[in-house]
């Protein structure tokens, strides 16, 4: 294969990708708009790509109303991200790694992570010592080790969920 032969096929399975992940995120938003019509909640659906994954959100003037569809602490969003890419996932047959966002939640969520693991990553390299931060879902533990790596350090996660946690690590 010439270069300009594994370009052109790169480019085409890139393609493939995008066109893969539009479909879920159509698919998703199909299942959200019957979701809130049969909760009788107003919304409107934003879909994006982002970092090789369907991101999905419903957006609404009254964030009252979506806040129940985030739940305590981001609970019942969790459940419905899982409902969807389930609904995603019967009609592709392929498992998504979709991610929702209701009202922004998730967004902020990840200003504060992203602090969050920047002050820990600070706080190592000042101390030389490990910091253990307090259990996280997935998601939070996935923007808090992108901090912490955007910072210049190594970070693991241990324990076992729903106790799983992230450990700072010295350079």
């Amino acid at each position: 294969m010439t270069e300009g032969t594994t370009s052109t096929a790169a480019a085409e399975a890139g393609s493939d990708t995008l066109t893969r992940l539009e479909q879920e995120g159509e698919i998703a938003a199909d299942y959200l708009e019957g979701l809130l019509d049969i909760a009788d909640l107003d919304g409107d659906i934003d879909m994006d790509v982002e970092a090789d994954r369907a991101a999905v959100s419903i957006i609404s003037e009254s964030a009252r109303d979506l806040q129940k569809l985030v739940g305590r602490d981001g609970e019942v969003l969790e459940a419905l991200q899982e409902l969807t890419r389930l609904a995603v996932h019967r009609e592709t047959g392929d498992r998504s790694r979709l991610m929702l966002d209701i009202g922004g939640f998730r967004a902020k969520k990840r200003e504060i992570l992203a602090a969050l693991g920047a002050k820990a990553a600070d706080e190592v390299k000042s101390s030389g010592e490990p910091v253990k931060l307090e259990p996280m879902t997935p998601f939070e533990r996935k923007v808090v080790h992108d901090a912490i790596a955007a910072a210049g350090l190594r970070s693991e996660s241990e324990g076992e969920e729903p106790q799983r946690f992230v450990v700072v690590l010295p350079a």
